[in-house]
Formats: structure tokens, C-alpha cells, sequence
């Protein structure tokens, strides 16, 4: 019964002016406040844990109404401040690598639980303030889709936080036919893949993904979103010690990507108690590269951020719950 242009100034209210309850909506009627105050409610999360690394890196652990948790980070570079967002409460994939499946998957991230992210840590940060956003934190962002492209939707939105869509990230650890949905949503944002190694039997054991979604299929996809977005897909390449950073892998790596549209991230394993993995040595790093530089492949070289405050995904969600299971 209220007139339609409202729906747009409480979008505006609560997107563009952060406000915090029905109450600040001034050019809203009074019976309409009163309406939203007592139908609807804005909601928040609540921080348990706020850690900051000496190298800038935050972490924050949050607290969700069911009383489920998950961490979103802010990585400062010069006048970059990345956000890295969690779209699940666990995830179904279990990389052998990744402290966020050690639990198992529990359910979607909500678009309210997607966006609050934001809200919440532009808040804590600010007069900082958050330049780029990447789904990378905590789940696999493709397999909650439909929450995913509404709360970019809102980011991205004149009557939202206004956000350019160039600096959206979305990664994943390779659902190809998502991937395809993706780029038929029409959102523009960059898209950014686990790949950790060009050899399709030393992924699938560390990502078993990858016999659900073979690497051919999946390179087929990227290239496809690389061609029609006109720009190019992220590859993200954990290094880890005596599995994926022989020179070998270097070269196969080099082989893979030949004849695609690509950036390439090669970011030394963080350690985690959780896994037997172990961080590559100088040499092992130095002699990887050289490989690259040789055939011609673009990279860029990653310091691993946060690790003073276990910055690697999962990892304070992952010491609360064997605390909780103590």
C-alpha cells in the first residue's frame, strides 16, 4: 500500500547510507517507519575475533544468527585494501590443502550474510576504505550461485554501494558448468581459478574436484570467459614443497597455458598444523620462476600474507571448532 518509489529509498538507505534502523529513513512517511520497524529488521554480524598481522593483513572471524562462523580478510598492498569474502559455511570440495572443508560443508551463505561482510568490515576499517572484493574466503562461491550474482548485484548497484564491477573477483576451484552461468549472468567480473597444477593426476589428489571437472574441460571454459569478458582469467598456483614446484611442473605449467588469455599468481604454501604440506625453500621458488620467465609466461610472484595470524583461509574458524569439539 505504500507507493513503489519506496522500495528504491530503503535500498538506498540501507546499501548507500549504511543505515542501521528503519528509524533514519527520514524521507519515509512515519506510518511507514513505524511499518518497517515493526514487520522487518536490518541485520548485522558480530565480531569474535579481530586479529591484525604486521604486515597489515586483518582477519576477522563473525559470528552469524545460527551461531555458525566465517572469516573474511582485508590484504592492504600500496593503495589496494582487497577484501576476501566467504560465501559458504564450509565447503563440499575438500581441497588437501584448504582448512575450510576440514568440516565438512554446512550451508549456504545467505545474500544478507554476503553483503554484511562488506558492511561490517568497511565500518571497522574505515577511514580505509575497501577497493577490491574477491569471493575467495571461506566455500566454494559457485556453488551458491543464485546468492552470489543477487549480492554482487547489490555491490555493483547505482543504488547500492555503487562498486565497479572490474574490481570483483570470483574464484573457484573449478565447477565448470557454473562457470558457464556465470558468464551468462552478465555481471563482468573477473574470474579467478584454483589451479594449483597443470598435471591432471597430481590435481585431482590435491583437488578432487578435478575428476568431477576435468582440467581440459575446465581450461576450455576459462578461455571462453577470457574471450568473451576481453580480459584475462586469474590462475592461482599454490607452491608447495617436493609436489607442484619442481621444475617439471614449472614446465607443464608453461605448456598449459600457452594459448590462453591469463594472469598467473604464484603464492608460496601458507603452513597449517591441519596438513602435512610444507613451504617451499628460496631455491625451490627461485628455480620455479626462472622456468616461467624462460617460456615466456606472465606471473606475479606472492609474498603469503597473515601467516603471524593464521591468515590462511579457514584456519581461526578451524580453531574454534576443535575447540568446540574438545
Amino acid at each position: 500500500g505504500y507507493p513503489a518509489f519506496y522500495a528504491r529509498q530503503i535500498f538506498s538507505w540501507i546499501y548507500k547510507r549504511k543505515a542501521g534502523g528503519f528509524s533514519k529513513m527520514s524521507d519515509l512517511s512515519k506510518a511507514a517507519r513505524n511499518y518497517l520497524e515493526n514487520n522487518f529488521y536490518i541485520s548485522s554480524l558480530k565480531v569474535l575475533k579481530r586479529r591484525i598481522s604486521i604486515d597489515g593483513t586483518e582477519k576477522f572471524l563473525f559470528e552469524l544468527e545460527d551461531g555458525d562462523t566465517i572469516e573474511t580478510v582485508v590484504i592492504p598492498e600500496g593503495d589496494r585494501n582487497t577484501l576476501c569474502v566467504s560465501t559458504q559455511v564450509g565447503c563440499r570440495y575438500g581441497c588437501k590443502f584448504c582448512v575450510s572443508g576440514l568440516w565438512g560443508f554446512k550451508r549456504n551463505l545467505k545474500v544478507s550474510e554476503i553483503i554484511n561482510q562488506f558492511i561490517e568490515v568497511s565500518g571497522i576499517i574505515s577511514p580505509k576504505i575497501v577497493t577490491n572484493i574477491v569471493f575467495m574466503g571461506i566455500g566454494e562461491p559457485l556453488d551458491n550461485l543464485e546468492n552470489l550474482i543477487k549480492s554482487i548485484s547489490i555491490i555493483i548497484s547505482p543504488f547500492g554501494f555503487h562498486f565497479s564491477r572490474r574490481r570483483i573477483t570470483v574464484s573457484t576451484c573449478g565447477v565448470t558448468p557454473k562457470i558457464r552461468e556465470l558468464l551468462e549472468s552478465g555481471l563482468g567480473v573477473k574470474l579467478s581459478i584454483s589451479l594449483h597444477s597443470a598435471d591432471s593426476r597430481k590435481r585431482s589428489l590435491l583437488m578432487p574436484v578435478n575428476r568431477l571437472y576435468p582440467l581440459a574441460d575446465l581450461m576450455k571454459q576459462a578461455r571462453q570467459y577470457a574471450k568473451e569478458y576481453k580480459f584475462p582469467v586469474t590462475f592461482e598456483y599454490i607452491l608447495i614443497k617436493d609436489f607442484n614446484s619442481k621444475m617439471d611442473d614449472a614446465l607443464k605449467l608453461s605448456g598449459l597455458l600457452k594459448y590462453s588469455k591469463y594472469k598467473v599468481n604464484i603464492i608460496p604454501y601458507n603452513p597449517t598444523p591441519f596438513f602435512k604440506w610444507q613451504a617451499p625453500s628460496f631455491y625451490d621458488i627461485n628455480r620455479f620462476v626462472k622456468v616461467l620467465k624462460e617460456k615466456g609466461i606472465f606471473f606475479t610472484l606472492r609474498k603469503a600474507r597473515g601467516q603471524d595470524i593464521e591468515a590462511a583461509c579457514g584456519q581461526l574458524r578451524a580453531g574454534r571448532m576443535e575447540n568446540s569439539q574438545v
